[in-house]
């Protein structure tokens, strides 16, 4: 490919998504069926009376990515005494319109997530669901399960319920805007000015947020601070890559998406319900993690210790702050990747060592993830007092298949992003770059650069490198259609 070639650069990107979700087994189309079952829906399916709280009067928000058209959830808060604050969360009840077994069901249960690649979103389900009518949009009365948490002032949860609702957003929000206003003094975003108390509601909220991050610190979860790079388009020309930073606003919605996942794990045990559980066990290679502090002056106990990891992270921040994501971005390697599990109740919870909490689902993003709509109906069948909608058998068998099928979804988005990161590249060949390696196996040295934040494998001089090893490297050539980057180490 040459440059010659700019005015491809998306339709080249989408054909090389499609090629690889059939690669790996995915479907990038709906079936005629599925299409059929589409066409016979014709608006939002509302509770029927007496079966869900009206509370569309509430200063319901969404803060999402600037164009997100699938919201998930909508956030509001109260303000209660001795410093206590009420937090309703309220879910997208997608399962009104996704029924299961059914042709849209089955290609959700297939993919299992939303593929988002460089040039094209994969949708999980039609956009006419997602985007539209199982979507909390702005002025639209939306069927919702609604997660209530009470946090005293420390951010220690005192009490929870769930229930199902009738939500209205009356504020669609953007995570930049709205951390703008927040961490800098920016101006107001007129959506807030427009609707009463909602500047308040969202300083209530972000205060909350803030006492639950600190008191998940102080029980030992990870602070991470990595670079995550996204293409960045003029019309179908692509111009390079910008890297999204966290912010207060992105924090609360976070936060508070960690702690519903929480009370929606322990609610579920509490009706004796079977529940998929995302768990991160403890890191096999924190010998590894042990040498990397070691190398910044920073002691590890031996055996894996979260809140000694995060004394180590906000020390290593503290010290390099511009080397840090790549002190994250090793320590996260390293950590190894997550994976669904059923917990019956009454059985020990495995927990997510990263998030330093034992009860822990998806729940929060049905329109985009497959396990967050299984949750949702066992936890409607919960509210119900039903029994589950899925047997033992299924369960397990559902959360090995998103576990392995989350890892496809992975690798096409990886690929598709270092596709678009060799057209970006591709005249550079030859130059120098300052690197660290992110991934050492049987399999291969990869190394990754910072500017553009790209990573590449290491074609030579590999030997006695691990995860963390800062090196010079050659960027030595790339192949668009294959997403390959390759380096050699400098002076080898």
């Amino acid at each position: 490919m040459t440059n010659s070639n700019n005015a491809q650069h998306r339709s080249i990107l989408q054909n090389i998504a499609r090629r690889a979700m059939v690669d790996r087994g995915l479907l990038p189309a709906f079936s005629q069926q599925a299409l059929s079952e589409l066409d016979k829906i014709k608006g939002a399916a509302m509770p029927p009376d007496g079966a869900a709280r009206d509370l569309r009067k509430l200063a319901w928000c969404s803060i999402d990515n600037d164009d997100s058209r699938d919201l998930d959830q909508l956030t509001v808060a109260e303000a209660m005494e001795h410093g206590a604050v009420k937090v309703l969360v309220a879910i997208a009840d997608v399962d009104s319109l996704v029924r299961k077994s059914s042709a849209i069901d089955e290609h959700a249960r297939h993919n299992t997530s939303s593929v988002y690649t460089a040039a094209r979103i994969f949708p999980m389900l039609p956009e006419k669901l997602s985007n539209d009518l199982t979507s909390l949009n702005f002025g639209s009365d939306r069927p919702a399960v609604v997660i209530e948490m009470v946090f005293a002032d420390d951010g220690v949860l005192l009490k929870s319920d769930l229930y199902r609702a009738i939500v209205c957003n009356h504020a669609k929000l953007a995570y930049s805007s709205v951390a703008a206003w927040l961490e800098n003094g920016g101006p107001m975003p007129p959506e807030i000015a427009a609707v009463d108390g909602l500047a308040e509601n969202i300083r209530l909220q972000d205060r909350a947020a803030r006492k639950l991050k600190a008191l998940r610190h102080v029980n030992g979860a990870l602070d991470f601070e990595t670079i995550e790079a996204r293409p960045v388009f003029d019309g179908d020309i692509l111009k390079g890559l910008e890297i999204e930073k966290s912010n207060r606003a992105k924090s609360i919605i976070e936060d508070f998406m960690i702690a519903a996942n929480g009370v929606t794990a322990r609610f579920l045990a509490s009706k004796k319900l079977p529940s998929i559980r995302r768990v991160v066990r403890t890191p096999k290679r924190w010998g590894r993690i042990v040498e990397l502090a070691a190398q910044h002056n920073f002691t590890l106990p031996q055996g894996p210790d979260s809140k000694s990891l995060e004394q180590f992270l906000t020390k290593a921040k503290a010290a390099d702050p511009d080397r840090f994501p790549d002190i994250s971005l090793s320590v996260i390697k390293l950590l190894g990747p997550g994976e669904y599990v059923v917990e019956q109740p009454g059985s020990a919870a495995s927990g997510h060592f990263g998030l330093a909490v034992r009860d822990y689902t998806h729940s929060t993003a049905p329109n985009r993830r497959f396990p967050d709509i299984i949750t949702q109906r066992l936890l409607k069948a919960a509210i119900a007092g039903k029994p589950s909608f899925y047997s033992t058998e299924e369960l397990e068998a559902l959360a090995k298949h998103c576990t392995e099928m989350e890892d496809k979804v992975k690798k096409v988005e990886r690929q598709v992003e270092k596709s678009a990161a060799a057209m970006l590249l591709e005249p550079r060949i030859g130059e120098q770059f300052d690197a660290f390696v992110t991934g050492a196996s049987e399999k291969g040295t990869w190394v990754r650069i910072a500017n553009p934040p790209v990573e590449g494998k290491l074609m030579n001089g590999a030997k006695g490198l691990d995860v963390g090893v800062h090196l010079q490297v050659q960027l030595v050539s790339t192949n668009v259609e294959r997403g390959f980057i390759d380096f050699a180490r400098e002076n080898f």
